[in-house]
């Protein structure tokens, strides 16, 4: 028997009618997992922006004063590279630095606003030849004219993971048995559908009818609400995205740590979530199906 679209949509939206309270609570709690994971992956997104500027092997980087002299740059420069410890050096001037600034704090257009070039300190940024040589090298800048502090890789980098990881955990944790639990709803949702209507699927069987012109209108009716619940939570996660980020920054953290999520970033895990959830409603269907096709 040939599948014509006209019987798979009449059939999946008759599905979904009568078990509506079913469905209802299959997309609330797919909305809610996939929100979770759509979380994580923010959070995510917002520590690699923040750990980009040590890749490259930079171990520290030597802040200047917004007001540094070229002189006191130059020296700090020279210095720099007459240090046998030194492997490579960047310098970050105050374009550059600016425009970190402005990707640092994006989330926060009040603070963008106050912000101009000038204010901007521009930096070194240095890859020592071992990495035991890190606060050697970091040590002989702290108290040079011109220099506004010494950061070092491996102390800004612990403080974004000590402050992320473990909610990254606990969302990816509690989203996976939160998803478990959705798929298992939508099974059973499907299970329902399918015995209300056993012996039409077994006259079907006997007329000729093949496995997949029964199965596709019930995988698509679990996809159709996984795709619900899915773009739930895509609204989710695009409009509270800087609220997400929140719930890692700290006060006691610096301003260059700040974790922000910028919209193109929530769209894509948004576009991410929706093919998670479509998976997952077929998922379910199709081993709802399968126990009921053998007649």
């Amino acid at each position: 028997m040939a599948i014509s679209v006209g019987y798979v949509t009449r059939e999946t939206i008759s599905n979904l009618r009568r078990n509506f309270l079913m469905t209802v609570a299959a997309v609330l709690t797919v909305a809610v997992s996939l929100a979770l994971v759509g979380g994580a992956l923010l959070l995510r997104q917002g520590v690699n922006k923040q750990a980009a500027r040590w890749r490259g092997g930079v171990e520290l980087s030597v802040f200047m004063n917004a007001g540094a002299t070229e002189s006191q740059i130059d020296a700090v420069r020279q210095q720099l590279a007459d240090m046998p410890e030194v492997n490579k050096t960047n310098y970050v001037d105050k374009p550059a630095a600016f425009k970190e600034m402005k990707q640092l704090f994006a989330s926060q257009p009040e603070v963008v606003d106050t912000l101009s070039q000038d204010d901007a300190p521009p930096s070194f940024r240095v890859v020592p030849k071992k990495a035991e040589l890190v606060e050697d090298v970091g040590n002989k800048f702290k108290d040079k004219p011109g220099v506004m502090s010494v950061v070092y890789a491996k102390e800004t980098i612990d403080v974004l993971l000590k402050h992320t990881n473990t909610q990254k955990l606990y969302f990816l944790g509690l989203a996976f048995v939160i998803l478990i639990s959705a798929t298992l709803l939508i099974l059973n949702t499907v299970q329902m559908a399918i015995f209300s209507r056993r012996r039409e699927v077994a006259v079907m069987k006997l007329v000729g009818a093949t496995n997949w012109f029964i199965r596709v209108p019930f995988m698509l009716e679990g996809m159709v609400q996984g795709l619900i619940g899915a773009g739930v939570a895509f609204l989710a996660v695009y409009f509270a995205r800087n609220e997400i980020m929140k719930v890692v920054n700290d006060p006691s953290i610096s301003a260059f740590t700040k974790l922000y999520a910028t919209p193109g970033e929530a769209v894509m895990t948004g576009l991410l979530l929706l093919v998670v959830g479509a998976a997952v409603g077929a998922l379910g269907s199709a081993v709802a199906v399968r126990r009921f096709l053998d007649v």
